[in-house]
């Protein structure tokens, strides 16, 4: 793991690139087109951590998705999950985090990487040692301007090879909850920085509050402009099952074959599936599962050469 501050000068990535070199010829994207008709879109990709959900959603580079949820539903929990699953696939990752400094990210992180809530001190030091090369942290908390975040996102691209950036969140990208137009053009500017670099954007954004937190939200409820998630190219919402749990404290057991928790797709636009995916939450791990008696497993981490898997 490396941290990225603000030591960096992101000066010279606060512009885009020039736009003449995208006026190419047609026939440069013959190699893509013949890719295209060969592997279907919903099979390209990399896979979410949940292999119930490998045929039907993947994460392609080039893409910017929404993950939006209520506050305390999780969001940030589960991209974490996601973020150690990409790097067993050896895609690289960034996390822009402005709502939790490094340290604890990395708490979380070695939580869930071996599927418990105190993994030992060489455990520890290994998934750190492991994740050199694949993963960076932002260090900076608070707000950041979104011209800030679009440097990190382009200074990742051209100096370390990052292929998936995760923004946690929107609200901490300096922009007002009015600010509609701002917000318009902050997710036009990611959506047209992966799509022109082959960065998969991630971004984290709130829902707006409903009369309770007992209904999921769809991809309507966003806080903040319907631009976010028009000009997404994916849409998905974590919520977590409250009426679950408060059945639970009132020891009611009506509710005990239900989720702990669900991942919807709201919006999958180079796929062919939206759905929702129901997880199970393991709390001494902080980790989503997919069936209600399954148990946490800790990472192989082997060789840089070799896959990982878990």
């Amino acid at each position: 793991m490396r941290v990225i501050d603000d030591a960096i000068d992101f000066d010279a990535y606060l512009n885009g690139p020039d736009e003449s070199a995208s006026v190419r010829p047609a026939s440069d994207w013959l190699a893509d087109v013949l890719v295209a008709f060969e592997q279907p879109a919903h099979l390209s990709g990399a896979t979410l951590p949940w292999s119930t959900t490998h045929s039907v959603i993947r994460l392609r580079r080039g893409e910017l998705t929404i993950w939006p949820g209520m506050s305390g539903h999780g969001k940030s929990m589960l991209i974490g999950q996601v973020a150690l699953h990409l790097m067993a696939q050896g895609e690289k990752v960034c996390i822009a985090s402005m709502e939790m400094k490094p340290a604890a990210t990395m708490k979380r992180l070695c939580r869930q990487a071996f599927g418990c809530n105190a993994p030992s001190r060489g455990d520890i030091e290994d998934l750190h040692h492991w994740t050199n090369g694949r993963l960076w942290l932002y260090d900076q908390q608070g707000q950041v301007s979104p011209e800030r975040i679009l440097a990190v996102g382009r200074y990742c691209h051209d100096k370390l090879g990052v292929t998936h950036l995760a923004v946690d969140n929107l609200l901490s990208c300096g922009i007002p909850e009015d600010g509609y137009d701002q917000q318009k053009q902050f997710v036009l500017s990611l959506a047209t920085h992966a799509h022109d670099t082959g960065q998969a954007v991630h971004l984290l954004a709130h829902s707006r509050k409903g009369k309770d937190e007992l209904t999921p939200p769809g991809k309507f409820d966003v806080r903040g402009s319907a631009s976010i998630t028009d000009l997404a190219d994916n849409v998905f919402s974590v919520w977590r099952n409250r009426g679950k749990e408060l059945a639970q404290d009132d020891n009611r057991h009506d509710k005990d074959d239900e989720e702990d928790a669900l991942l919807i797709v709201c919006k999958h636009r180079h796929g062919e599936w939206e759905g929702r995916i129901r997880l199970w939450f393991d709390r001494r791990s902080q980790t989503f599962l997919q069936r209600p008696d399954e148990q946490p497993k800790a990472m192989n981490l082997i060789s840089d050469e070799d896959t990982v898997e878990f």
